[in-house]
């Protein structure tokens, strides 16, 4: 994995709060990937604006349903990239995972 995949653990908050919420989203996502993360994403996608669309996936961790590959897809879909009014909250998201692990 790449430095810029992955940061480094005990990034502060202000260096993570630093950077675009797409960088934070391409870093807490290639760590959930690695970390075989799926509640981190279910977590993500039920803030968005469109999360009725993804009510229809159990993406409980222990359930036979969605991948993180689904996730990712998902992610997509709802979201086209953009994230409108859910930036902070998704930035905060972001930013949490990233310090945490």
């Amino acid at each position: 994995m790449t430095e810029s995949s992955s940061p480094a653990p005990g990034r502060s908050f202000a260096e993570l709060d630093a950077l675009s919420t797409e960088e934070l989203r391409e870093q807490a996502f290639a760590l959930a990937r690695e970390r075989r993360d799926v509640a981190f994403f279910w977590s993500v996608l039920r803030h968005l604006p469109n999360a009725d669309e993804a009510a229809v996936l159990d993406g409980a961790p222990n359930s036979v349903g969605p991948t993180i590959d689904e996730a990712a897809a998902l992610w997509r879909e709802l979201t086209g990239h953009g994230y409108e009014e859910s930036a902070p909250l998704l930035r905060a998201a972001f930013i949490d995972y990233l310090m945490k692990h």
